[in-house]
């Protein structure tokens, strides 16, 4: 532990150039004591490592110093793949694994490169989660990634839509990550099913299992997906939207609106209104996403869902005299 740790201050050291003994011991998550320690032994171990006095003093490796320990671990490795992703692979448990091998692969750089992959980290952020979201309790993510990778069944307790419990012998195939929400694909009874990570309430680890032949994740996901979509959108309402609708379709009914828009082949009226084809939830839900475009939008068809939509108008209109 403490040679990987002394390793890591040695390629932040040549990576990122001087850096304080604060800015070491928040990176590695240790204490200053620590760091302080480190530095010792790696002067005792004739690493050219300097201290600079002073307000914009730190640390620094003399100059022109190169080491060439960046043998990537198995764990490293397979954290690559999340290196756009550091909150994913900290959830995943991988963080300081992530951080451990973009250090080596940066200290492996010429100069020119790794001055070119530092800018790309300093001008873009990557961020997952939707807005106005609360994080998801997630104590068993690590557990359920682990099985993915053992190929491992799990027992798990699962909390089903209608809050009812039940217990489920699961074999875990692949994680997916969509819109700040972890999704498990696993094989059970036989059938393949997606299951949502934060639901697990409990976790008991079990035997080895065989992985089906030919399984692609990715190509299943986005079978699963369409056919989410579908259950989700079984309904058509055909509207008449205003500019200013057409401008709040992408934040009220989200890529699903936004697509019905991009594939409408009507133009607009003389006044912009543009008759549109949207998908639509079943139900109380279909009314509440229609209201919400108040004036800048008419319902035309189904003729059941505009009768719903004008009764809700006439209502409100009561409320407010």
């Amino acid at each position: 532990m403490r040679a990987s740790r002394l390793l890591s201050v040695l390629l932040l050291l040549q990576n990122r150039g001087r850096m304080t003994a604060e800015e070491l011991a928040e990176e590695l998550e240790v204490s200053v004591r620590t760091v302080y320690r480190d530095i010792e032994s790696l002067s005792a171990a004739g690493v050219p490592v300097y201290a600079e006095r002073g307000r914009a003093g730190g640390y620094r490796l003399l100059d022109g110093y190169r080491t060439r320990l960046t043998g990537l671990t198995g764990e490293e490795a397979q954290s690559l793949p999340l290196a756009g992703l550091p909150d994913a692979a900290a959830e995943l448990g991988l963080g300081t694994v992530l951080t451990a091998a973009q250090l080596k692969l940066y200290a492996a750089l010429p100069d020119e490169l790794r001055s070119r992959a530092g800018k790309v980290a300093e001008r873009f952020v990557l961020g997952v989660p939707g807005w106005f979201r609360g994080i998801e309790s997630l104590p068993h993510l690590a557990e359920v990634a682990q099985a993915v990778w053992d190929s491992r069944r799990v027992s798990v307790k699962y909390r089903r839509w209608d809050n009812s419990e039940t217990i489920r012998l699961l074999e875990p195939l692949g994680l997916i990550l969509k819109a700040g929400n972890w999704y498990l694909a696993a094989q059970c009874e036989g059938a393949i099913r997606t299951y949502r990570v934060s639901r697990i309430r409990s976790l008991e680890p079990g035997a080895a299992f065989e992985r089906p032949a030919g399984f692609d994740l990715a190509a299943y996901w986005r079978e699963w997906s369409e056919q989410f979509e579908r259950r989700m959108y079984p309904r058509v309402a055909v509207v008449r939207l205003s500019p200013l609708g057409r401008d709040l379709v992408p934040f009220y009914l989200g890529a699903v609106g936004a697509r019905a828009l991009r594939e409408c082949r009507e133009v607009p009226d003389e006044d912009g209104w543009l008759r549109v084809e949207l998908p639509v939830e079943p139900g109380a839900p279909a009314l509440g996403e229609l209201l919400r475009f108040g004036p800048e939008l008419r319902v035309l068809e189904p003729a059941d869902l505009r009768d719903q939509v004008a009764a809700a108008v006439d209502r409100m209109g009561a409320f407010y005299g």
